[in-house]
């Protein structure tokens, strides 16, 4: 079974990033999972805007294997069982915070 996706959408000068990103990065060695980090401008810039208007006002964003988890922080206990769910075969906990 593969590892866990979590993408973290943000964008630069986003101090409230920088902090979930450290928070996630210490959780993904602890969890087992992988962890991507997405500028929502940048992607914009390149030709995907879909991300930026669909998240940009609630940036940070944290997506679970591509599926919206958390925004503006991590919801460490509910990250927690939804990746234990992810990696036993249960489907995560949809609801959103």
């Amino acid at each position: 079974m593969s590892r866990p996706q979590v993408e973290l959408l943000t964008r630069a000068g986003c101090a409230i990033c920088v902090r979930v990103a450290e928070q996630l990065a210490e959780l993904s060695s602890e969890l087992g999972f992988d962890m991507m980090t997405i500028d929502v401008d940048v992607a914009a810039s390149t030709g995907n805007p879909g991300l930026r208007a669909e998240f940009g006002d609630r940036l940070p964003v944290v997506l679970l294997d591509g599926r919206e988890h958390s925004y503006w922080e991590v919801d460490e206990h509910r990250l927690r069982a939804d990746i234990a769910r992810s990696t036993f075969g249960s489907p995560p906990d949809k609801r959103l915070p």
